[in-house]
């Protein structure tokens, strides 16, 4: 597939419902024509298929019976009339076809294409060319199927998936869930997706990240409408392209004291990489002064790392309030562990009221105390720490990752960042934020640490929780995929990140801009 760069993903995400509400208002109040939609939809669809595939001469179109099958028979209708073979499948029985639907039906079978019709109960794919096309286009379920996908159209995705042609999925990947990014049973696990109106909420966290791939949006002309039809986003995205104009400025007059003095709080005995890390992606990412209360085991090897970083030996919490009085932020959790330690050590930071972002046992110490909500601190929880905190199961929080954000906001304030492939930030003061993209390399120990200290050096630049916790996510996920493309993913490392980190940042004090790079930063 050729690299192709369309950084055009509008910001308002949206749930399923409301994009078929905004549907149903162009047709029934702008006086579109549900037809010509869809036309206008499969055409486009099309468009991109010969763009992204322009070598492919055999294709594999895959239709269910709802406005998404309909795509799917005017896609295949497309492809006729451009010399294309094109196999295309009935899943589910033409007669079932209503409305727009079937007219796209008749209309493909007019323009000389054989649809195939796959029998009630008939399980044997073998006769279907899964693996003998260039592609395959998937038009089964769309926005409005919900739960686990029934027969054939389970097997039929499971064989999509096992294929090792790619496949082009319209609107959304069959099986997903559009609106909270889960899959219950299986889903299509695309290369690329085309997506209609507007942008679904659930292709850009969760299982919708791994499930669309590449993502391009159409809006059929359709934009203007969108807020008339009284549909309002549940959410707003944000990656690196769209968040690197927010950075604070140097003027050539610049000192240090005008960026911030982070301390770090971090590194119990059998953890002290996790202090190290944090400090050193805050120094990486423009903080003025960067301090490191530790153990004292961990301070040689804090210095030898980075020696700008101002570390000490700490034992006793009482000894953090000089450090706490110097710093204008607070970064507090990373290795601290459960025990007396850090115990003290978080107690005499949140008594500081200091602006504070609170990461991993931080998170776990404050999951066994009574709710004590603060407009103060950024709390950056995995899944799991977020079940802890929220008294759940983790399936509970991966379940509605927007839902959980949420709840955790409300019962602890300030702003909560959920880490995970489309992070989502939420805050009392503004529409939650879902930081598009995902990078299967962060999947190591080590990466938290990384992202905290980043929001930490933002926050004292930017003077903003939110802001700096948008920041730092969009920055952490753009090195991370700068570094990936030396490094790869399987061998890549929190320092591979934070090495990463001058290189994003010079492209954009230069004003070239960087995109994250990652699958759905547009294609």
């Amino acid at each position: 597939m050729p690299l192709i760069n369309d950084h055009s993903l509008p910001e308002d995400l949206y749930s399923a419902d409301a994009v078929g509400a905004i549907d149903r208002y162009v047709i029934d109040q702008q006086g579109v024509n549900g037809f010509d939609l869809m036309q206008a939809a499969a055409a486009s669809a099309f468009r991109r298929l010969v763009r992204i595939w322009p070598d492919a001469s055999s294709i594999l179109v895959l239709c269910g019976a709802g406005n998404n099958g309909g795509d799917g028979y005017l896609v295949a209708a497309n492809a006729k009339r451009h010399g294309i073979d094109v196999h295309c499948v009935a899943v589910a029985p033409v007669e079932k076809l209503k409305g727009d639907a079937r007219k796209a039906w008749q209309k493909a079978e007019a323009d000389g294409v054989e649809v195939q019709a796959l029998g009630d109960g008939d399980q044997d794919l073998s006769k279907l060319p899964f693996d003998r096309v260039d592609l395959i286009v998937d038009a089964m379920l769309g926005t409005g199927a919900t739960g686990a996908p029934r027969e054939p159209f389970a097997c039929i995705i499971d064989r999509c998936n096992q294929a090792t042609t790619p496949v082009l999925a319209i609107d959304v990947p069959s099986g997903l869930d559009s609106t909270r990014g889960t899959v219950a049973g299986v889903a299509v696990r695309a290369e690329v997706t085309v997506t209609f109106i507007a942008l679904k909420l659930g292709l850009f966290t969760g299982a919708g990240t791994e499930c669309c791939g590449h993502l391009v949006f159409e809006s059929l002309d359709t934009d203007e409408w969108a807020s008339e039809s009284g549909q309002r986003p549940v959410a707003k995205r944000v990656d690196w392209s769209s968040m690197a104009s927010t950075l604070p400025r140097r003027p050539a007059n610049a000192h240090k004291g005008r960026f911030g003095h982070v301390l770090v709080v971090a590194g119990e005995r059998g953890f002290g990489g996790a202090g190290i890390l944090a400090a050193e992606a805050a120094a990486r990412s423009g903080a003025g002064l960067i301090s490191l209360a530790t153990r004292g085991e961990y301070v040689g090897a804090a210095l030898a790392r980075c020696p700008s970083i101002m570390a000490k030996a700490v034992i006793h919490g009482s000894e953090l309030q000089p450090l706490i009085e110097a710093a204008s932020v607070i970064v507090c959790g990373p290795g601290i562990g459960r025990g007396a330690w850090g115990q003290q050590m978080l107690q005499q930071v949140i008594a500081s009221g200091k602006p504070r972002i609170l990461d991993a046992d931080a998170l776990n110490l404050m999951a066994g105390r009574a709710a004590r909500p603060s407009d103060d601190h950024v709390l950056t929880p995995h899944p799991g720490e977020a079940a802890r905190m929220l008294g759940c199961e983790v399936s509970e929080v991966e379940s509605d990752r927007l839902a959980a954000a949420t709840r955790m906001q409300q019962r602890y304030g300030g702003v909560v960042l959920l880490k995970g492939a489309g992070t989502v930030i939420a805050s009392e003061q503004a529409l939650p934020v879902i930081v598009s993209g995902s990078n299967p390399g962060m999947a190591t120990g080590g990466m938290g640490d990384v992202l905290s200290g980043l929001i930490g050096s933002l926050m004292g630049q930017c003077g903003d929780l939110q802001q700096a916790a948008m920041l730092g996510a969009a920055l952490h996920l753009a090195a991370a995929d700068v570094a990936s493309e030396t490094k790869g993913f399987m061998g890549l490392l929190p320092n591979d990140v934070i090495d990463s980190l001058p290189r994003v940042l010079a492209r954009t004090e230069s004003g070239a801009g960087i995109s994250s790079g990652s699958s759905q930063a547009g294609v």
